[in-house]
């Protein structure tokens, strides 16, 4: 399948809500179709969910991206989640959800665009490696529940 050739990018509708949250899973973030309907609600202008949909095949990945600017940090874009289906992975899928939210990015007057990844998924590491993208530093995240 050449998926790349086929793939439509668009940005996400509240009726993609449950298929968002059922590709989380498979990364193992446990979200429901509500929570992801509530933050469909608050894009914005620095804000986005993107979706790619495959023919017959219907929403098979998504990326969110994030405009921020810091006291430390110029304006840059951030992802705050990729996923691509198990079975269309190494299609160009992840590519074109990359392009489209580095195009977003830079029609948003960022400097760069960041990505965190789990230290256990080499694979995407050697996707996003491949894709230009070069590895600043690794860090601890500490959290305190409210």
């Amino acid at each position: 399948m050449h998926a790349e050739q086929i793939v439509t990018v668009r940005e996400a509708l509240d009726g993609d809500a449950e298929r968002i949250a059922s590709l989380a899973h498979q990364l193992g973030y446990t979200v429901n179709e509500a929570h992801v309907l509530s933050t469909l609600g608050t894009r914005s202008h620095d804000y986005e969910i993107f979706v790619a949909v495959v023919p017959r095949a219907g929403v098979v990945g998504w990326i969110g991206v994030r405009a921020r600017q810091t006291l430390t940090n110029s304006r840059r874009a951030e992802v705050e989640g990729v996923v691509v289906e198990d079975e269309y992975r190494a299609t160009g899928i992840g590519k074109r959800l990359l392009e489209r939210a580095e195009r977003w990015g830079r029609e948003h007057d960022c400097v760069a665009l960041r990505l965190l990844t789990n230290v256990i998924r080499e694979r995407a590491h050697r996707f996003y490696e491949r894709e230009g993208y070069e590895l600043l530093k690794t860090e601890h995240l500490f959290q305190k529940r409210l």
